[in-house]
């Protein structure tokens, strides 16, 4: 049983962590380079909201609610990367950029269920004939979860420390390392067959 557990959360976690489906990291990325430690929560409840998106997804598409073409899916999800990145370099050193957490919040859970339905192929396989898929779902929103906490305190460690011994500003910290997302994004679209 506890062998099932973690197996099924090693799994959610693999899944973010898998350096060839790497648009879940850049969209992390994007999410999570405005913000500095002290802004754990907010951090925190953002990833949790694209956690929620993608897990909703999955229940979803796993039950047979949703069916949604896997080409137009794989052309969407490097769009929203795309999007919460130019909505980065555009709000970077804006002061009241905090206080419009609703629209960002909401924003992120839709992300999330892009997302989700990217991954409902191969977690349909993986689930096959369980019995108990929420609970396997469950299971691997929590490994999700765990990597994109992972993946959230590298980005702000990084930005910590270019922005105390590099001396980066904060706006220079988010137009980096969203301009260096939004390249890899770009590439990502021209790889992509939905658009040819």
């Amino acid at each position: 049983m506890l062998e099932n557990f973690w197996f099924n959360v090693q799994y959610g976690i693999n899944h973010v962590l898998d350096l060839n489906g790497y648009d879940h990291v850049l969209f992390l990325m994007v999410l999570a380079v405005p913000y500095i430690f002290k802004d754990w929560k907010r951090v925190l409840l953002l990833v949790s909201m694209f956690t929620l998106g993608h897990t909703l997804s999955l229940v979803l598409a796993a039950y047979g609610v949703v069916s949604v073409d896997g080409g137009l899916v794989e052309f969407l999800i490097p769009i929203t990367i795309l999007i919460a990145a130019v909505y980065n370099v555009f709000t970077a050193g804006k002061k009241d950029r905090g206080k419009k957490i609703g629209l960002l919040f909401f924003a992120t859970l839709f992300f999330g269920l892009i997302h989700g339905l990217g991954f409902a192929r191969e977690f349909k396989m993986f689930a096959g004939q369980s019995e108990n898929k929420v609970e396997l779902l469950l299971e691997f929103a929590l490994g999700i979860e765990i990597a994109q906490v992972i993946i959230v305190f590298v980005v702000l460690f990084l930005g910590f420390l270019f922005q105390t011994l590099f001396r980066f500003s904060r706006r220079d910290w988010i137009m980096v390392l969203s301009a260096i997302v939004i390249g890899l994004v770009f590439e990502m679209l021209i790889r992509n067959d939905y658009l040819w």
